[in-house]
């Protein structure tokens, strides 16, 4: 397993018990299994006993409750169970999901309906009836596995798993004076079987073959164990995570599995010239999101789904996207990441078209568009060079 990399990190979280949802296969089980290795007590809540079995765990410290998620009557048994065998889990992961596809005219309602109640009301109850008792405690971490916003074909889907990420906000805000941990985090474009199918028909409908589609995809692809692996690490750095909206590749960047990497600079592909402009770049970006994170909070979440809705990621993810070509200025091939850098320039000039029409007072605006104007400079010379 790619967790036993981390061999010093075996056991870390012995006499944790942790619900997972949704671990008969896939990213999930996975999941389990790079959990179980870290020490924890897992409970596995599957709607697929017959899946789960065939991925059993032997001897390993897993126990299943088969569960439909979309039963709330079911939710609160598992519940009462949980705490009879158990007491309250120190970690709840909202892992399950199912993934209903097509125009948003076309989906039948009963398949909204159906990913509404999975894909947040589960993850919403479930909070309600353990939080009362992670709040006596003090502590406990509450994961949501979100996803990375609207897409044509998967608005009955992403409705509701971006719907995670807005309750996860919620709960930062009302939990900062505690210690228990709540963030949410996303896999990456993963192969899974449910992945694949789905991609099958997303694709034929955007006038595509799958492989069409994975190969515009292929640097964002993960496998299943990555995703997993950054899925059972971030439980232990769920402090440094807490608010944040978060990538299981940032995790395992995070946690020092960095992959080596076989693009390095060339002669034909060398950045010298623009390395002073990137690093003053991502300077800047950084500084800026400090400066959101330091607003009141009804300010900060409008930046922050701002810059997401626009850039394509959260604040946080890009950021650890930046300063990881840190730590490699002169080795990383600049070009794969030359796509973040024409977002980020792109939401520069539309706060810059913003500035012009809202701010009414000269100085500020003459002063504020200086500024913008000299990031969009900046960024407008390194897409120069990478593209």
């Amino acid at each position: 397993m790619l967790i036993e990399k981390a061999f010093s990190l075996k056991n870390s979280l012995e006499d944790k018990v942790v619900l997972l949802t949704g671990a008969g296969g896939g990213i999930g089980f996975e999941t389990a299994k790079a959990l179980i290795y870290l020490g924890a007590k897992v409970i596995i809540a599957e709607v697929d006993k017959a899946k789960y079995l065939v991925n059993k765990f032997g001897n390993f410290s897993a126990d299943f409750y088969e569960i439909d998620l979309s039963d709330e009557k079911q939710i609160d048994n598992m519940v009462s169970y949980i705490k009879k065998e158990y007491g309250c889990p120190d970690v709840i992961f909202n892992n399950a999901t199912i993934t209903p596809i097509g125009r948003v005219e076309a989906v039948p309602i009963s398949d909204w309906d159906k990913s509404y109640a999975v894909n947040f009301r589960a993850p919403l109850r479930l909070t309600q009836l353990f939080l009362p008792l992670m709040k006596q405690r003090n502590k406990g971490t509450i994961v949501f596995v979100s996803s990375s916003g609207s897409a044509p074909y998967l608005g009955a889907y992403e409705v509701f798993k971006t719907s995670q990420v807005e309750l996860c906000n919620t709960l930062f805000g009302e939990l900062e004076n505690t210690d228990i941990k709540v963030y949410s985090i996303g896999p990456g474009l993963v192969k899974t079987e449910t992945a694949m199918r789905g991609i099958d028909k997303i694709s034929s409908q955007m006038g595509m073959t799958a492989a069409e589609f994975y190969q515009m995809n292929e640097n964002h692809i993960i496998d299943i164990e990555e995703a997993a692996t950054g899925f059972a690490l971030s439980v232990l750095m769920a402090d440094r995570y807490n608010g944040q909206e978060i990538g299981s590749m940032q995790v395992l960047l995070d946690a020092g599995f960095v992959p080596s990497s076989d693009n390095r600079n060339t002669e034909e592909n060398d950045y010298q010239e623009i390395i002073p402009i990137v690093l003053n770049v991502i300077k800047v970006y950084r500084e800026q999101y400090l400066g959101w994170k330091k607003r009141n909070i009804f300010e900060r979440q409008w930046v922050l789904r701002d810059f997401k809705k626009n850039v394509g990621c959260s604040a946080d993810e890009f950021l650890n996207i930046m300063e990881t070509m840190t730590l490699d200025i002169n080795g990383i091939d600049l070009k794969q990441h030359a796509n973040y850098f024409k977002k980020l320039m792109l939401y520069y000039e539309r706060q810059y078209k913003l500035l012009q029409r809202f701010e009414k007072e000269p100085k500020k605006l003459q002063e504020f568009s200086i500024i913008l104007q000299s990031y969009i400079k900046d960024l407008q010379i390194i897409c120069d060079c990478l593209f």
